[in-house]
């Protein structure tokens, strides 16, 4: 019996370094997207025959294009049967002084390299009566202060997703969405350490407006990342959503994220405001 073939973007490390390596476990043959080929031998020596590195920054057309041409011989007529769209990177900082340059960074990769590489691999997809699973975020349903760039990109992944949802129906292609809360990868540090670098190049007066909102993000990520979910607790819900029979549209991942989730449903928005600024600017010794 041949393996059945997924894509998964942003392999490198983290969640998509978990989900490929998932899939391989599985038996599936995982073309695994990553950006520097060191990345690509050190999952191929973990995964085994199983994992195929591709080279793919998916803000580059001439890169996706190559390897959708490569996928696209590997797997001949059976097709694509899953991709992932984990790919992503984390702006951070005041709405006011975020340099557009930078936003447009945060949605050339969440949101338009997603739609990009989806574009690219619709017809293996078909071919194959895939599946596309979506990696969104539980900042994809409630924003927060200082993280408002990341959280736009996610909402748009979101309705992305809702549209092909729709409009795939009847053609054999399903999409699901991921919605994590608080998982342990790098993408925060990174994120805090660009806030914090914008911070520190602001004037005195800006600098004192945002600086409580500001720290009250970085105290959050030190206290919360080292005790957040398992990167392999989310390729637990890309597992379901690529395997099983009738999977979910949307798969809200972590306790935190589950409640997060309710309270912006439950909550009139000003008392949800008021409860996230209260989170933000907690004391630390409090």
């Amino acid at each position: 019996m041949l393996p059945r073939n997924v894509l998964v973007t942003g392999a490198s490390t983290g969640i998509g370094e978990a989900c490929a390596l998932r899939m391989a476990e599985r038996g599936w043959r995982v073309f695994a997207a990553v950006r520097k080929e060191a990345d690509g031998a050190r999952l191929l020596a973990r995964g085994g025959a199983a994992i195929v590195p591709v080279t793919l920054d998916v803000v580059d057309a001439s890169q996706i294009a190559a390897a959708m041409e490569t996928v696209g011989k590997a797997v001949g007529e059976a097709g694509l049967h899953g991709l992932v769209n984990n790919a992503g990177i984390a702006v951070s900082g005041p709405l006011e002084l975020l340099p557009l340059a930078d936003l447009r960074r945060q949605f050339e990769v969440n949101v338009f390299g997603l739609l990009a590489v989806t574009q690219a691999a619709l017809p293996l997809l078909r071919r194959g009566r895939g599946r596309i699973v979506n990696m969104s975020s539980i900042a994809g349903r409630a924003t927060s202060p200082i993280v408002a760039a990341y959280a736009a990109s996610k909402h748009a992944v979101e309705a992305i997703s809702d549209g092909l949802r729709m409009e795939l129906l009847g053609q054999g292609v399903g999409v699901a969405v991921i919605e994590p809360g608080v998982v342990r990868t790098p993408i925060w540090e990174k994120g805090r350490a660009e806030s914090e670098g914008r911070l520190a190049a602001l004037n005195n007066e800006d600098e004192a407006r945002y600086r409580g909102l500001v720290e009250g993000l970085r105290r959050f990520v030190s206290e919360h990342s080292p005790k957040g979910l398992p990167p392999e607790a989310v390729a637990d819900a890309v597992e379901h959503a690529l395997t099983a029979a009738r999977p979910r549209t949307r798969y809200l991942v972590g306790s935190d994220a589950r409640l997060r989730a309710l309270l912006a449903w439950l909550l009139p928005d000003r008392w949800s405001d008021a409860l996230v600024l209260r989170v933000f600017r907690r004391p630390a010794a409090e």
